[in-house]
């Protein structure tokens, strides 16, 4: 009875990897080619696209910013 356990032990060895390590694997393998993949793509991108343009300021936010800096309010 002995001998029959020591070979089911060999024979359960002899499969090969654990399933859980595979899939472990292959989805931390998927999870790294994404990231480095998205790397890529945004330096890329940084490379080729032309930078993006400003907003035009509006009338009123201008008239902040005069105000900030100290510029005399007409009336005062």
């Amino acid at each position: 009875m002995s001998s029959e356990g020591s070979a089911g032990e060999a024979a359960t060895e002899a499969q090969g990897l654990n399933p859980g390590l595979v899939v472990l694997l292959v989805v931390g393998g998927l999870l790294v080619t994404f990231l480095v993949a998205n790397y890529a793509m945004y330096m890329y991108a940084q490379k080729t696209l032309p930078p993006k343009k400003k907003k035009p300021i509006s009338k009123k936010k201008l008239k902040r910013e005069k105000l900030k800096q100290g510029v005399p309010v007409p009336g005062e």
